[in-house]
């Protein structure tokens, strides 16, 4: 399959499964909706697995990682070198994002898409899984030149794809997160951002790693000259993302489309994850009708960010760590959303009378 494919494959939720959904919810032993987001979810689940007792216990997050050029400008608080070293402790099993995953039941599937990080020889083995499908040796410093080509940023998103297919067939996921990890990935992050909302990137840009006053104003100066010289068109997301995006934040938009493609619910994360999201949906929108905002990050635009793509985060925890945690989290809420739909029994099922307004 090349991209088009995909994105002509990609079917819409099925309504008259979201109409039942509402019609049991509005049966439910509570009062109208009573349980809030929990009924909102447990619907749009029904909808999108064409099923009245939708299924949540096969999960997995797929964190995508890649290094990025423009971290040459200083726009992060941590060397090139950690996404190397995070990539090992994620497949080691002791990150945040994998004691989340354990404790949801979640498997961890960490992908390198093009991180300079020297894997290829020996493959990296611990408790969690290690894919390497490598689009480049990370993209280019986009204050200088474009951060890919067009074929690469093409590739990057079919790699997320891929992976992301092989693993939903292979273990019979019915539930997936995305995650990401790339030091320096929120610059291009807000670049996406600024470019697809038409903002300026005082108004998307946060402080990502901790960068203090002087870094964060150096980021939005970084994010503002990448844009003016690449001029990416805002109505193309593929060259939005070839200009001024990352390796990993294509594979997270690919990630997106394998769940529509697959028809099951997709859960977002934080930033970086979004901008992926932005380019999925910008490429078929029909993709945001299987995404589920996991959290609202910390960073200045997220709220921006699922505005545009119509979705309401489900928590609010103040987080900024990235690596699928938010995503990860929510997971807990969409299972009891979905246990409330199949498990609760109508007024009729529990001969219980009904409100007499």
């Amino acid at each position: 399959m090349d991209i088009k494919d995909v994105i002509s494959s990609i079917e819409p939720v099925d309504e008259v499964f979201f109409d039942k959904a509402k019609q049991r919810t509005s049966n439910l032993i509570m009062p109208f909706r009573a349980v809030g987001m929990l009924n909102d979810i447990s619907e749009r689940l029904c909808a999108i697995q064409r099923s009245l007792k939708p299924e949540t216990d096969k999960r997995c997050v797929f964190v995508m990682a890649s290094d990025h050029g423009v971290v040459e400008e200083g726009v992060s608080a941590f060397p090139r070198v950690v996404t190397c070293e995070m990539i090992r402790a994620f497949v080691d099993g002791i990150a945040t994002i994998n004691v989340l995953a354990r404790q949801n039941n979640a498997r961890v599937v960490v992908c390198d898409v093009g991180t300079k990080c020297d894997f290829e020889s020996r493959q990296l083995s611990g408790e969690n899984e290690f894919v390497s499908k490598k689009v480049s040796l990370g993209s280019k410093n986009f204050t200088k030149t474009a951060a890919m080509r067009k074929d690469e940023a093409i590739l990057s998103i079919m790699s997320g794809f891929e992976i992301a297919k092989e693993k939903i067939e292979e273990y019979n996921l019915n539930l997936i997160a995305t995650g990401d990890m790339g030091i320096g990935n929120t610059t291009p992050s807000a670049a996406i951002a600024s470019v697809i909302l038409n903002r300026d990137p005082s108004e998307i840009a946060g402080r990502g790693t901790g960068i203090d006053d002087r870094s964060y104003k150096n980021k939005i100066d970084v994010i503002r000259r990448g844009i003016q010289l690449n001029k990416p068109n805002r109505n193309d997301v593929i060259d939005v993302l070839a200009k001024v995006g990352g390796f990993e934040i294509g594979a997270i938009a690919g990630v997106m489309l394998a769940a529509a493609f697959k028809k099951i619910p997709v859960v977002v994360d934080g930033f970086i994850s979004t901008a992926g999201a932005l380019i999925a949906y910008g490429l078929n929108p029909t993709v945001a009708d299987y995404m589920f905002a996991g959290h609202l990050s910390e960073e200045n635009g997220h709220k921006l960010m699922l505005e545009h793509l119509g979705l309401n985060p489900i928590l609010r925890l103040n987080m900024r760590l990235g690596e699928g945690t938010g995503a990860v989290l929510a997971m807990h809420i969409i299972d009891a959303s979905a246990r409330v739909i199949k498990e609760v029994a109508t007024f009729e099922e529990a001969g219980v009378s009904e409100s007499e307004k």
